[in-house]
């Protein structure tokens, strides 16, 4: 049986302690040294157990310690000029801020996020390059927002038995204890977005984290508003089967660019981490074509021009496809809406030899292959995650003129 209601209650900070909370709230600390130096002076022996995490570190130390440090005066003085610096931090112009004509917003689009280990929710170097990107464009003033998914199990973490076989577990995450905010509406009810699936209707709400100056959004079905197996949709980061990965990538790609039209965020550029959040071009040429009134021919252009895809995955075994009865099921008539037909979205991502395949995202995500026309695919810019990624991808592809590979290393 579910709760009817959910308490969260945390322990009393002194007041002279409160601007502790606007440090660990603002993920910048977690590539801030000096930063990480004040909390662990409060009690090294509690920021070691709690894993270095500020937020939890402050709701289970004795109260007699937080008394000893607001009576501290040289740890009030130190708290302040870091609580100052944040603030110069996020409102002083960096490196962007000297350049013309550049976009205004940056939506970043990945299944996962490596920001912290205080935020478990990634398996490895694709979330570790998101992370890193975040932080990259914070310090550098590039006004980015990253878009993801979050996981109440997260990734599985992994253990031997006596015998020495591998072992899974899924630990459950509480974001009331994570630096997470909700997003609410003007009623301050949580904001929702939705997205129709064929067997109904797939609701979310939003959970917010500042990253420095970078806000990430992660988008939650564990809502009332939802039955059991649309919850289940954001349990865990990989899991489940081809359908439910289908699911999670909908309301990744679909999902996401509602959430920052109901946010106000509107983003000139689209840039997509792997292929997981490809569907987020469908849902911009249904706008185009609903809002703007293009032909879907000029919508597929307009987006491509303001899309750009990083690759991770060299080869073909690493890509997840569809099969084409499952895009008729979930982009039919009583399906997703996204102002295209079944055939034009085939026509956008359907393998030729004949498997009837559809690539991860609508085969909006344009990997190593050369099964898919380049020219149909929903971006007009490649980046690579590596040097060898890219030339490996170059190769396989063959990439035309229109497309150029950039090579990209780990921030």
């Amino acid at each position: 049986m579910r709760p009817l209601h959910r308490f969260t209650v945390l322990p009393t900070v002194p007041d002279a302690l409160t601007p502790l909370r606007v440090l660990a709230h603002n993920l910048r600390w977690s590539w801030h040294p000096a930063t990480q130096e004040l909390f662990r002076a409060i009690d090294p022996a509690g920021w070691e157990a709690s894993g270095h995490n500020p937020l939890r570190m402050l709701n289970e130390t004795d109260a007699h310690v937080l008394e000893q440090a607001a009576a501290d005066a040289d740890f009030l003085a130190r708290q302040q000029a870091l609580l100052e610096d944040l603030e110069r931090y996020l409102t002083e112009p960096r490196w962007y801020q000297t350049l013309t004509g550049a976009p205004s917003r940056i939506a970043y689009f990945s299944p996962e996020f490596g920001v912290s280990e205080v935020l478990p929710q990634y398996s490895g170097g694709l979330g570790v390059l998101a992370g890193d990107h975040l932080k990259a464009a914070s310090d550098l003033g590039v006004p980015v927002v990253g878009v993801g998914l979050f996981y109440r199990s997260g990734y599985f973490r992994q253990s031997l038995t006596a015998d020495g076989r591998q072992q899974e577990s899924y630990p459950a995450f509480n974001p009331h204890e994570l630096p997470f905010e909700l997003v609410r509406d003007g009623g301050r009810r949580p904001l929702l977005v939705s997205v129709r699936l064929p067997d109904g209707v797939l609701h979310a709400q939003i959970w917010r984290a500042e990253v420095g100056r970078a806000p990430l959004l992660l988008l939650d079905s564990d809502v009332d508003e939802n039955g059991p197996a649309e919850r289940a949709v954001t349990d865990r980061l990989y899991g489940g089967g081809g359908e439910h990965r289908l699911r999670q990538e909908i309301l990744l790609g679909i999902g996401g660019v509602r959430a920052l039209q109901a946010i106000g965020i509107d983003a000139q550029v689209f840039h997509t981490n792997e292929g997981h959040a490809g569907f987020l071009g469908l849902e911009r040429i249904r706008r185009l074509i609903e809002e703007r009134g293009l032909d879907a021919a000029t919508a597929i252009e307009t987006v491509r021009a303001g899309t750009i895809f990083t690759t991770h995955t060299p080869v073909s075994a690493g890509i997840d496809r569809f099969p084409r009865s499952l895009i008729e099921r979930y982009f039919g008539e009583h399906g997703v809406d996204t102002g295209l037909g079944v055939e034009q979205i085939m026509q956008l991502g359907a393998e030729p030899d004949g498997d009837h395949a559809i690539e991860r995202g609508a085969g909006f995500r344009q990997d190593v292959t050369d099964s898919i026309d380049d020219a149909a695919c929903l971006r007009r810019h490649v980046t690579s995650a590596s040097s060898r990624a890219g030339g490996i991808g170059e190769r396989a592809r063959h990439i035309n003129q229109t497309t150029r590979i950039y090579e990209r290393r780990h921030v």
